[in-house]
């Protein structure tokens, strides 16, 4: 008796999930995004999920999708081996069409921890855990090569970024999705905890999207990672890749009101486009010179 009831139990919660997860994953096709050209092959979507109806939280989210062509738009770089600057200071000083944070970095002495390269020179190396092990952060790139954009998976040796041709490298994660597969992801807070997210996806078309999901507010909840990789998925990528979040996440687009940025930064613990954090290197789209 025992067993059957537990394996109704079990039935009924996995019926549940199911139902959860169709139903979000209707809403995010459902919704009606405010879409804005922002360039050509560059276009800005969001949307307010304001009645509690995804994840049944509040959530407010901002994407750019781009044409991973390397014509009209192209990505780049920008990073400082020390000096921590904002967003749209980096965005701003590389006259770019728009910008999102990048990876993590030394918040006392600035500078990235992970390994960074910008146009083939070097501008920060990977700090390995105390016992030498690589973070989950640290497992894959972001590559750049003639304006195009990939992302690269770590092959299990140490010295793998220090190999990788491409002139542009910026080490980030964790990787949440390669090729269609999830990726296991640990049992941490930082991954089952709702935070601002700053990721990256791309499509089978081999389109990117550049994505913050704002947090820690009661309009916007935030995500766990879990969320972030159905989301993603729902949007229609196959390879999604986790940024800095938190109070880093900042989606900035230049031209545009409040100084260009898009999503409400939480540095401030207000909800508005001021709270900026300053970080160590950004994610750029500019015009093909």
């Amino acid at each position: 008796m025992f067993k059957r009831l537990s394996c109704l139990m079990l039935l009924c919660i996995c019926a549940l999930s199911g139902f959860a997860q169709n139903t979000d994953s209707i809403t995010i096709v459902k919704a009606k995004w405010q879409k804005t050209r922002v360039a050509k092959q560059v276009r800005l979507y969001q949307h307010h999920f304001n009645q509690k109806n995804l994840f049944l939280a509040n959530e407010n989210i901002s994407y750019l999708e781009i044409k991973n062509t390397g014509r009209k738009a192209v990505f780049a770089l920008d990073a400082e081996v020390k000096e921590l600057i904002t967003t749209s200071n980096f965005g701003l000083r590389d006259t770019a069409i728009a910008a999102v944070n990048g990876n993590f970095f030394d918040v006392k002495n600035g500078g990235s921890v992970d390994f960074v390269k910008v146009n083939g020179q070097v501008i920060n190396t990977v700090r390995l855990d105390k016992n030498g092990t690589r973070a989950r952060h640290q497992q894959a790139a972001v590559v750049i090569d003639n304006g195009m954009l990939a992302v690269k998976k770590w092959d299990g040796s140490t010295d793998w970024e220090t190999r990788l041709p491409e002139q542009n490298v910026l080490l980030n994660g964790p990787l949440l999705t390669f090729n269609n597969v999830n990726e296991m992801l640990d049992t941490t807070s930082f991954t089952y905890l709702r935070h601002p997210r700053t990721c990256l996806g791309i499509k089978p078309n081999g389109r990117v999207i550049l994505l913050t999901v704002d947090g820690r507010n009661d309009n916007s909840a935030g995500m766990s990672l879990h969320e972030l990789t159905k989301l993603m998925k729902w949007l229609g990528c196959s390879t999604v890749l986790n940024f800095d979040g938190g109070g880093s996440t900042t989606l900035w687009v230049n031209g545009f009101a409040d100084g260009g940025v898009i999503n409400y930064p939480t540095d401030n613990k207000k909800w508005d486009h001021a709270g900026q954090r300053k970080v160590a290197n950004v994610v750029l789209v500019k015009r093909k010179k």
